[in-house]
């Protein structure tokens, strides 16, 4: 316990954090004005945990419930980690552990297709209904475009849509691939405002049904076709391939060739749009707790290295955009509707799930609010005259976008 409490007298920069240990004994540390929060560790076993691997061990008692909150709300006692991180990660303990596992990440399994499909099934395949209580309306499970602080989820949703569609320089008729396709929203859209034909895949059983029921309901299953398949399987030629939040779960050692395989489905004159979450600072890993409980094989990478897998498949990156705010209020907004929702998400799924999925979706926002991650957009062509000179030609198509879903939503007149 000594050795515990040094950690944290080192540790604690910012707020008030006062652990009452197992035994009901209270130790406070305390730093510059910050959040005031009291913490209790149920057994003896939990202190010896947080001073090995605080990263794991915090998240997996709180789910437990053998670390819990007496003074403060978890988005009180996240904010203390978020703000004082540095001064853990830079303890000798926590140092050591950290540089062996990026040593260790050069010997970490590809995601192979069956692995790939086992840990899109640990994470999607959770409950549809269960995404229901906290996405929009359109089940975007990816970051909003807040072009307003005054924008809700489903306008930040759409914004997200539009802003990405006009990268592509759609023409009707194309073909398009959509590479991890979710519950359907990105291919939906593309077929009802850009006349073209799409091939949505995804590796979720549960996402697949429900985005053919969308579809069908949007009245574009003629033109949207959904398949249970994983990408290294498509056979092309596409004119435009997008592909929204599913590059996180490709894996470091697949990055070649996932740049490699999109090269060969594009046409000469093809466009392709990726849209990840990133981090600025260089290659690192996955938090310990996030790969264990939430995004198993997941990795958030740096440009650093995409670009040169990108140069590696001889692919032009003809424009890249940095997201870095808008993830954070993303999540701010799923937070909130988690948490007016938790009732019925423990009947689903039960408490324990709650605890660990709060807990997820505050450190996911604190990640780019205090941390290193942001979101890129990478437009990837083969040939070097495929798009426009300037960039003008996608405000123009984002505006004609916009003008077109007000007209359609606009009310007949009598």
């Amino acid at each position: 316990m000594d050795l515990f409490q040094t950690m944290l007298r080192r540790f604690v920069g910012v707020g008030s954090l006062t652990i009452v240990d197992h035994k009901g004994v209270a130790h406070t540390h305390a730093g510059a004005p910050g959040p005031e929060v009291v913490i209790r560790l149920h057994d003896a076993k939990v202190a010896r945990d947080l001073l090995l691997n605080p990263e794991l061990k915090a998240g997996e008692a709180y789910m437990d419930g053998r670390l819990t909150l007496e003074r403060g709300s978890l988005r009180d006692f996240l904010t203390i980690y978020a703000l004082n991180r540095t001064n853990l990660r830079g303890q000798p303990i926590q140092k050591a552990l950290r540089g062996t596992l990026k040593k260790l990440k050069r010997w970490a399994r590809a995601n192979s297709s069956a692995l790939s499909r086992k840990n899109v099934e640990a994470h999607y395949d959770l409950s549809n209904e269960m995404y229901r209580l906290f996405l929009d309306e359109g089940l975007n499970y990816s970051c909003g475009y807040f072009r307003s602080p005054d924008d809700t989820l489903e306008e930040a949703q759409v914004a997200k849509l539009r802003h990405i569609v006009a990268k592509l320089d759609l023409k009707p008729g194309q073909r398009v691939l959509d590479i991890g396709s979710g519950w359907g929203s990105m291919a939906i859209y593309l077929a009802k405002n850009c006349g073209v034909e799409v091939l949505g895949v995804t590796l979720s059983k549960e996402q697949l049904a429900l985005a053919r029921q969308r579809a069908e309901a949007a009245g574009v299953a003629d033109r949207v076709r959904f398949e249970l398949m994983d990408y290294r399987d498509v056979a092309g030629p596409f004119d435009r391939i997008v592909s929204v939040g599913m590059f996180e779960h490709v894996g470091v050692k697949n990055f070649p060739a996932f740049f490699a395989k999109v090269s060969k489905l594009l046409k000469p004159d093809g466009v392709a749009l990726l849209h990840s979450i990133g981090r600025k600072g260089g290659p690192g890993i996955t938090g310990a707790w996030v790969k264990k409980y939430i995004f198993p094989g997941g990795y958030s990478p740096a440009l650093s290295e995409t670009l040169t897998a990108i140069e590696g498949a001889k692919l032009w990156a003809t424009d890249i955009e940095i997201w870095r705010m808008h993830y954070a209020e993303t999540l701010v907004h799923w937070e909130r509707r988690f948490q007016a929702n938790r009732a019925q998400a423990a009947a689903l799924l039960g408490e324990r799930f709650c605890r660990m999925w709060e807990f997820y979706l505050i450190t996911a926002e604190f990640s780019f609010r205090h941390g290193k991650h942001m979101v890129f957009q990478i437009q990837l062509t083969k040939d070097v005259d495929a798009t426009p000179k300037t960039r003008d030609y996608m405000i123009d198509a984002e505006r004609r976008l916009e003008a077109g879903e007000a007209s359609r939503a606009a009310p007949e007149p009598a």
